[in-house]
């Protein structure tokens, strides 16, 4: 497999060196967010890195989340100057932050109304789930991992401009390419775009990592680096678990040449089944002889150790991050989320008896058929881990615990995809129940994210090209989908308050994620009937022939 040469790393307040725009294509990459949020989103990064050494593409950062004119990081120059704008779109509170950067440069929000340059595509996690609410602004879309043929998607492009021809041929010539969605001139469904060694299917080549390690970034002077891509376990809530199959892991040697390549001072593991990585430990022992700090996200509770621990607390890690995600085991059991109250308890212990300071637990609440009786052994269970923890009880346990929570959000390309969501009223109830589970608790307390915002998210991943115009009222309010809901003439019902059809056609059926629709029609069922299934098999996808995801 072709491998790209060594991407930068900028530290500091460094800046990557800009490239004169004469014989090259001139690319804004746009971040809709701040710069804090573009400097820690590895997703964006690693598109910069990967682009960016192309000779013939003169790339420049953007970061928009308004007020006043979008304009480049790196020459000042507005948004409305490029040939090329490309949006990286990661979460769906993003898209209203694109349309107000192309309005905030006086560009018509609807591509029908741009005939000429310049051509406007996006890419990331969003368009390969479900590109159709942000399509009409569009004239491309990338659909799929970036590393599986953006940057032969951008030189398609750039061959094209130079010959002088228009947007509508350039299209045309584009539209056939793996992973790119033209719309009304692609074959539909396209089917999603996967960076994979043929060879060596269950390997992550070329992990995403940061290009920019910045005091400034949220997660300070810190390198991202992708240790896993997808996750082998399909719990039935978690898109992860679907659309990024194949499960991959990346090489140990990989991760330690970037890090001696570029010498940070603190590395963050990114990924969703860390301690199924058999050369964790064997890294953070390598990490620590080099004097490397690091930081993990949420790990499997089956997955704690006390050689783990012993590691984490020696290199001064002070907060451990377990996914608990269901209320209940019967909820637990029917997401497929495959983990035991005794392996819980058990990482609980081990973080208590290690002097952990502080342990939170991620919980999701909106649950299709929750109960209060699934709460009522939340409660109960919040106890034993108080126990078994000794939370609160100063240098002889874990100082303080938090359970954080989210509300579902049924995601398209999971077997969510025909759940009913959670009503506003739903979700502040499951609050207060969290509120009551940890109350009793020296030590202990919760959070739950805003059930409006939930809300929104749900739609916004779940509509059609018909929800633009709530997401230009959003743009036009600054970003306000309160203000836009009110000002809307559409109805949010059809989209989030019922349970969709077995045969449904569903408006993000345009793209092929590679899982066959009747695998995921079962995996809802066996939710609604709490049973689970075995987790992929490590030989990769293809071996069990259950998904439909081929090798």
């Amino acid at each position: 497999m072709r491998r790209d040469p060594p991407s930068p790393v900028f530290f500091g307040r460094d800046r990557p060196p800009r490239r004169e725009w004469g014989g090259r294509l001139p690319v804004a990459l746009v971040f809709p967010g701040p710069p804090r949020a573009a400097l820690s989103a590895l997703g964006w990064q690693a598109v910069y890195a990967l682009v960016s050494q192309h000779p013939a593409l003169a790339v420049e950062r953007v970061f928009y989340s308004g007020p006043g004119k979008a304009v480049s990081e790196d020459s000042g120059r507005p948004l409305s100057d490029f040939p090329v704008i490309a949006f990286s779109l990661g979460y769906e509170e993003d898209l209203a932050a694109a349309v107000a950067a192309l309005l905030s440069v006086d560009l018509p929000p609807l591509a029908v109304d741009r005939p000429g340059y310049p051509l406007v595509v996006a890419g990331g996690p969003l368009l390969f789930m479900n590109p159709a609410p942000i399509l009409p602004a569009l004239d491309a879309a990338f659909v799929g991992e970036a590393e599986a043929g953006f940057p032969e998607f951008l030189d398609r492009i750039r061959e094209h401009a130079a010959s002088g021809g228009g947007k509508a041929a350039l299209l045309a010539a584009v539209a056939d390419m793996p992973g790119v969605l033209v719309p009304g001139r692609s074959p539909l469904p396209v089917r999603r775009a996967v960076h994979r060694d043929p060879g060596s299917p269950t390997v992550l080549t070329c992990p995403a990592h940061s290009a920019f390690v910045s005091p400034e970034a949220e997660f300070k002077d810190m390198l991202l680096i992708e240790v896993n891509r997808g996750c082998p376990y399909g719990c039935r809530f978690c898109a992860a678990g679907f659309v990024y199959r194949p499960p991959r892991h990346v090489g140990m040697d990989e991760v330690l040449a970037l890090v001696d390549r570029t010498r940070p001072q603190k590395v963050g593991l990114v990924g969703t089944a860390l301690t199924d990585w058999d050369d964790l430990l064997p890294l953070l022992a390598a990490l620590a002889e080099r004097g490397v700090k690091f930081s993990l996200a949420s790990v499997r509770a089956d997955g704690v150790t006390r050689e783990l621990l012993a590691i984490l607390r020696a290199a001064g890690s002070r907060t451990l991050t377990l996914a608990l995600e269901g209320p209940s085991a019967r909820i637990r059991r029917a997401a497929n989320k495959n983990l035991s109250e005794d392996a819980f308890l058990a990482a609980v212990a081990l973080a208590g008896e290690f002097g952990v300071n502080h342990l939170k637990m991620y919980c999701i609440v909106g649950w299709p058929g929750e109960t209060q009786a699934d709460y009522d052994e939340l409660a109960g269970l919040m106890g034993r881990v108080h126990a078994a923890g000794r939370v609160g009880q100063g240098k002889r346990g874990i100082q303080h615990a938090t359970l954080a929570a989210s509300c579902l959000v049924p995601k398209p390309f999971t077997p969510m995809q025909w759940a009913k969501m959670a009503s506003e009223d739903d979700i502040k109830a499951d609050g207060e129940r969290l509120r009551q589970a940890v109350a009793p608790h020296k030590g202990m307390r919760y959070s739950l994210d805003g059930a409006f915002a939930a809300r929104v998210q749900g739609l916004l991943a779940r509509g059609d090209e018909r929800l633009f115009e709530l997401i230009l009222l959003a743009a036009k309010n600054g970003g306000n989908f309160k203000k836009a809901l009110y000002a809307w003439d559409g109805d949010s019902t059809p989209y989030i308050d019922r349970e969709r059809e077995p045969d449904e056609v569903f408006p993000w059926e345009i793209i092929d994620v590679g899982v066959r629709r009747d695998y995921l029609w079962r995996e809802w069922k066996r939710y609604q009937d709490a049973v689970p299934t075995a987790k992929c098999p490590p030989a990769g996808c293809g071996a069990c022939g259950r998904c439909g995801m081929d090798s």
